[in-house]
């Protein structure tokens, strides 16, 4: 592994961090050359500020952490976070149609917000630890075919959940792969050996607020 901060989305997602957290926040991501940072919505526009003279990308979250928002909502969501900056999306799915079944539906949600981020790459939040395996299989062809870009694990948001699983990651490259899509292991990523497991297994980024203790 040649550089695995290339590999690394900084993240800072909580719903109580203060200002400062956020600046070291992106000041972490310069010193060490992180791939991007991931930040709420309302923080968008100051991190792309700040970070402005830099190469680093500016992620967000929409639809976050349930997923279980109108499709027009997180489309309308999308479309504010690219005007403020946003280099890339994070969209979460509807769990609860993909489990009753409702393919159509989970399908044009995607594609709603896929369309919302004009040129910008959306990766779509399967949230792992609430699926099964075949579900799991099916929420990634489903991302085939409604075109996104990068299928990711975990929002890190559920209670007791365990985020990032190899397996998971594994079977989730082995579907989407093959069609041009990329995978974000993301949530339960703290030291550098979970890092290079996920990595070997598939993943082509990490969603981690553990980046520096990876990486030093």
């Amino acid at each position: 592994m040649n550089d695995l901060s290339k590999y690394i989305e900084h993240t800072l997602l909580k719903q109580d961090a203060k200002k400062e957290e956020l600046k070291k926040l992106y000041d972490e991501a310069i010193e060490n050359n992180f791939l991007g940072v991931c930040v709420n919505p309302v923080n968008v526009a100051d991190a792309k500020k700040y970070l402005k003279d830099t190469d680093v990308k500016i992620v967000t979250v929409v639809g976050f952490p349930l997923g279980a928002n109108r499709s027009d909502v997180k489309a309308f969501e999308t479309q504010k976070a690219v005007e403020d900056g946003a280099d890339e999306i994070d969209m979460v799915i509807n769990v609860s149609k993909l489990k009753d079944k409702d393919y159509d539906f989970v399908k044009k949600d995607i594609e709603t917000v896929k369309k919302a981020c004009l040129d910008k790459p959306l990766k779509v939040i399967l949230e792992t630890d609430l699926l099964e395996k075949d579900e799991i299989k099916k929420a990634c062809e489903l991302c085939v075919e409604a075109k996104a870009d990068f299928v990711k694990t975990s929002t890190g948001f559920v209670k007791n959940g365990i985020g990032a699983k190899t397996e998971d990651v594994k079977l989730m490259a082995q579907i989407v792969k093959p069609h041009g899509l990329r995978v974000k292991a993301s949530a339960g990523i703290r030291d550098k050996e979970k890092a290079m497991s996920m990595i070997e297994a598939g993943a082509d980024r990490l969603g981690t607020s553990s980046g520096v203790a990876i990486v030093s």
